[in-house]
C-alpha cells in the first residue's frame, strides 16, 4: 500500500480536549506496513477496496506519546485523516468506476473522518477503547462510534479496528454491475490496521 501521509493517523484511540495543552507536541507517524480497505458484498461475490491515498495529521503531548497511550493516558490531542475517493483500488475493471460513482467522488473527491473525544482502558493485553468522531463521505457527515485496540509491536503503536455502516446512511446508492446481475449490498464495513511510531 503506497502511503502519502504528512503525519500519523493515530491509533485513532485518543485526543486531549484542546484547552489545557501545556506540554510539547509530538507527531506519530504512519508505518509502511499500515493498511486501510472497506469490504463488502454482492449477489455474486464480496468485495474489497484499500486506499491508495491517505493523509494524516496526529498530534500528541509530551515526547514519549507511544508509551503513555499504552499506559492509559489520553495524549493525543488531533487526529485529521483524509483520503481520495478516486484513489480507491477495488481489484481493476469495471468496478472500480462503478465504486467511485457510487462515493460520490466526482463532486465530493476527500473521504475524511476528525476524531471529537474517545475513552480508553488499560489493559493486561494493551489498549482498548471507543473513538468517536465525524465521518464526512460523498457531502455527508454524520458522528460515528469506532472501537479499537492498541498493542505494542517492536517499539511501535499496533492498532486494529473496524465499523460497519450502510452506504444508504451517506445518501449513496449501491452500485449494481452487469445489467443489475450483480447488485452490492448496502452494508459495508470499513477496517484498519496501522502502525505508528513517535
Amino acid at each position: 500500500m503506497r502511503h502519502s501521509l504528512r503525519t500519523a493517523i493515530i491509533a485513532l484511540p485518543m485526543l486531549l480536549p484542546l484547552g489545557g495543552w501545556t506540554r510539547g507536541a509530538e507527531l506519530l507517524s504512519l508505518q509502511p506496513q499500515s493498511k486501510l480497505w472497506v469490504e463488502g458484498g454482492s449477489t455474486i461475490r464480496s468485495w474489497s477496496c484499500k486506499s491508495e491515498d491517505v493523509n494524516a495529521v496526529v498530534e500528541a503531548t509530551g515526547t514519549h506519546a507511544v508509551t503513555q497511550l499504552l499506559a492509559g493516558e489520553k495524549v493525543v490531542k488531533t487526529v485529521d485523516v483524509t483520503l481520495s475517493g478516486e484513489k480507491l483500488e477495488c481489484g481493476g475493471g469495471t468496478i472500480n468506476d462503478h465504486m467511485r460513482k457510487a462515493l460520490k467522488v466526482r463532486d465530493f473527491p476527500t473521504i475524511s473522518f476528525r476524531l471529537a473525544t474517545y475513552d480508553i482502558k488499560h489493559g493486561a493485553d494493551g489498549i482498548s477503547g471507543t473513538l468517536v468522531g465525524t465521518l464526512t463521505l460523498g457531502g455527508v457527515k454524520k458522528s460515528i462510534d469506532i472501537p479499537a485496540t492498541g498493542t505494542i509491536e517492536n517499539g511501535a503503536l499496533h492498532v486494529l479496528g473496524s465499523y460497519e455502516m450502510k452506504m444508504t446512511d451517506y445518501d449513496l446508492t449501491p452500485p449494481t454491475l452487469m445489467f443489475g446481475r450483480i447488485k452490492v449490498r448496502d452494508n459495508v464495513t470499513v477496517k484498519f490496521d496501522l502502525l505508528l511510531k513517535s
